[in-house]
């Protein structure tokens, strides 16, 4: 887990700013694809039902959880567009989007945080490997990335990272003067 240690500033920096946009009221969206589907259910119930006592709840979605809107849109669009489009429907700017790919090559990822960038969402990947096409995304403000060409390993680094996120998140939370307009970049 050495490649969490040269990721430490920027989980920080991406924790801040999702802390900004759940101060002023914004909903973490999450998606990804295959593993990267159950961990962005696994997010989304993280934030949205805390199992720490006191922790407070955050509004969160995954786009991955109902399966006859996904199925859906690949059918009359195609699969490069399921999450773009829900997006659209779903998302206000204030909102954040947060994208996982192991080796950051997934269309309909990059769509994603595409959409979500011409929205106004904050975006925030966690890849593995060198980053692929989500990482050299100009759509993609914060980039979390698993230094691993190993799925198992950047599967592992990316559930700490998100534990991370979650937890951060609430700590600059429970001091808001971080959290002032002058502090927020």
């Amino acid at each position: 887990m050495e490649t969490l240690l040269h990721e430490a500033e920027p989980v920080a920096r991406a924790c801040h700013a999702m802390a900004a946009r759940f101060h002023r009221g914004g909903t973490l969206i999450v998606f990804g694809n295959g593993g990267g589907s159950t961990d962005a259910q696994h997010i989304s119930v993280e934030f949205v039902h805390p199992v720490i006592v006191g922790k407070r709840a955050l509004p969160a979605l995954a786009l991955t959880a109902d399966i006859a809107t996904m199925t859906g849109i690949a059918a009359r669009v195609g699969f490069k567009e399921v999450f773009a489009h829900q997006l659209r429907h779903l998302a206000r700017e204030g909102d954040i989007a947060l994208g996982l790919s192991v080796d950051g090559e997934c269309a309909n990822v990059v769509r994603g945080f595409e959409q979500a960038h011409e929205l106004g969402l904050l975006t925030v990947a966690l890849v593995g490997g060198d980053g692929g096409a989500v990482a050299r995304s100009a759509a993609v403000d914060h980039v979390l990335r698993a230094d691993s060409d190993d799925p198992r390993i950047v599967k592992e680094a990316h559930v700490t990272i998100y534990h991370v996120l979650w937890e951060l998140v609430h700590v600059f939370l429970e001091h808001p003067g971080v959290l002032t307009p002058e502090a927020v970049s």
